[in-house]
């Protein structure tokens, strides 16, 4: 049984069935953190379990792609390559697509979840801080693989893009934020 697994888990189409394959089992997830909140009357209870689920089950897959190991993982020292814009040439279309969808649900259900992220400076800092910690991890864990300063600039892109596509969810009293008495935002919480 463990063999059956195993090339489900290792592979960059094996990751992608897993993932298309637990999607109705989030779904279900969402709905019972909705339903428990929604009960004990928390307010957006769907919106904050649909952004906390959307944000795992959209990045976990991406991450673990990006940190599973190449040929010549333990035996090959790390390699960096710190000059911006010098790998965008060899990524070619699918490399730079796939940088981009790496932290794009993080970006994308982060703010709409998480207020104090509610803003293009602070998805743009959480998608590139995460970026760099999988790019550290990458050199540190010997995975054969090339830690670059254009995987992380591309990773964060896709996330502020993301988020950009969610803005309008990022209030929870609909599209902007309501004012109070004074002109300025009143602190919703969401």
């Amino acid at each position: 049984m463990a063999g059956r697994w195993h090339g489900c888990l290792d592979t960059e189409n094996g990751v992608l069935l897993m993932t298309l394959v637990t999607l109705p089992p989030a779904f279900l997830v969402a709905c019972a953190l909705a339903l428990r909140r929604r009960a004990a009357g928390v307010a957006f209870a769907w919106r904050r379990s649909l952004a906390e689920v959307g944000m795992v089950h959209g990045t976990v897959p991406f991450v673990w792609m990006t940190l599973m190991p190449g040929p010549g993982a333990g035996t090959v020292p790390g390699r960096v390559s710190l000059v911006p814009l010098r790998d965008l040439v060899t990524m070619g279309p699918l490399g730079i697509g796939g940088n981009l969808l790496v932290f794009a649900a993080l970006g994308f259900f982060a703010p709409v979840r998480f207020a104090a992220l509610a803003s293009v400076t602070r998805v743009l800092a959480l998608g590139a801080g995460c970026s760099v910690l999988v790019e550290t991890a990458q050199y540190a864990l010997q995975l054969d693989r090339v830690s670059s300063v254009d995987d992380v600039l591309v990773n964060a892109a896709g996330a502020v893009l993301a988020g950009l596509a969610s803005r309008r969810w990022w209030h929870p009293g609909g599209p902007t934020p309501p004012r109070d008495r004074a002109g300025g935002f009143s602190a919703t919480r969401g």
